[in-house]
């Protein structure tokens, strides 16, 4: 296979030396770049929406066998984007008195312009926005972003609706504090609810203990994410505690303006749903925590269960239930999955719990197994 090499940062473009052969070169301004073009050699390099000194500049590049993937007018968001998003980024215009932030206007853009069916270009663009995404996805979780290795992402699923004072939220939160400071990597789907108290965990792991009753107490002031004051309470959190540990949100602007969370570092965002679950799903090689949930949960857990189930990813991973009241006594669901389990490798990998610590546990004990074709596949 052809190695391709991706450069998103500016530093890196200019220590290529003159040889951007077989380079994909994303989302930088070339426009003020001190390089001798003619002296290098562009066969084979790819421009993602760059920005270019002139259209003259341009067909330069294209003579020389460069490909060049023009940047797409009119939009609120870079479908070539070279990173995630950030909180600070997706929040930025939003205040107490009105909601102009970057996350709402490209969520109005995205109505406005068919949310179900898109005009073509408008679809393409979206296309080309998660693409960036899923890459700078794999950019964090190959470790060079933060810079210290492969994460060992754990994910928790749950309801968005559930209240800040609900007892599964705080559990939650223990849950993923406890986890990141065992060295886990914690992802969530990005919203409120027991997403959001995932994050608050992992934000939570380097603050003193005593923070995290202090942080529950704040947050309680507005519990549900349609209660008034409830950004608020989020940013009072950060302000008594502004340098947390990292996390991953991947939201999507599908369901709605349901504000993304304020407790992760790192932001994959999507259009397609779709593509954020499944991937989600996928990432969590070290296993999916199941807090009480509804229709979307119930979702995410076939889901999860048949890429376990056929060893879509490679991997068997464990499949941890909070909730036994939820998942035994009101829905069947964790009998119905260990029925389906019978038989195969994922059978072992699977536990319902009310306790937090033992939830902690299953997963440190239960490490991802490689997935073996079974003789007899049904």
């Amino acid at each position: 296979m052809k190695e391709v090499h991706e450069i998103d940062q500016l530093a890196e473009f200019l220590e290529r030396e003159h040889d951007l052969r077989d380079c994909v070169v994303q989302g930088l301004d070339l426009g003020e770049v001190k390089v001798d073009w003619e002296s290098v050699q562009l066969a084979g390099a790819v421009f993602l929406g760059c920005r270019y000194p002139s259209l003259i500049f341009q067909e330069r590049l294209r003579e020389a066998g460069a490909l060049i993937f023009p940047r797409l007018p009119r939009l609120p968001y870079n479908p070539y984007r070279p990173g995630l998003y950030t909180r600070d980024e997706l929040m930025e215009g939003w205040s107490e008195e009105e909601d102009i932030s970057v996350d709402k206007r490209i969520y109005d853009h995205f109505v406005e312009n068919g949310r179900h069916r898109p005009h073509i270009l408008e679809a393409l663009a979206q296309r080309l926005h998660d693409h960036a995404i899923d890459d700078g996805l794999l950019d964090l979780l190959e470790g060079r972003i933060d810079k210290d290795g492969e994460k060992k992402v754990v994910a928790i699923m749950g309801g968005h609706g559930t209240p800040r004072t609900d007892p599964y939220f705080e559990k939650v939160v223990r849950i993923a504090r406890s986890l990141t400071r065992k060295g886990y990597f914690i992802a969530s789907g990005g919203g409120p609810g027991i997403m959001e108290a995932s994050n608050l965990g992992a934000w939570l792991a380097n603050a003193p203990d005593n923070l995290l009753e202090s942080a529950l107490e704040l947050l309680a002031v507005a519990p549900k994410y349609s209660d008034p004051g409830f950004n608020e309470a989020a940013v009072r959190v950060i302000e008594m505690h502004p340098d947390g540990a990292s996390s991953l949100a991947i939201p999507t602007w599908f369901y709605g303006h349901e504000p993304s969370n304020q407790f992760s570092t790192h932001v994959a965002k999507y259009f397609s749903n779709g593509l954020r679950e499944d991937g989600l799903l996928a990432i969590a090689r070290y296993g999916v925590i199941y807090a009480p949930g509804s229709a979307g949960t119930t979702q995410e857990i076939f889901m999860d269960a048949a890429q376990n189930h056929y060893g879509t990813f490679e991997f068997v991973s464990p499949m941890a239930f909070l909730g036994i009241a939820r998942y035994q006594e009101e829905t069947g669901l964790f009998e119905t999955l260990k029925c389906l389990a019978e038989g195969k490798a994922y059978g072992e990998m699977l536990t319902l719990s009310d306790d937090a610590d033992a939830i902690v546990s299953f997963i440190e004990s239960h490490a991802p197994q490689k997935y073996s074709t079974p003789t007899n596949v049904t």
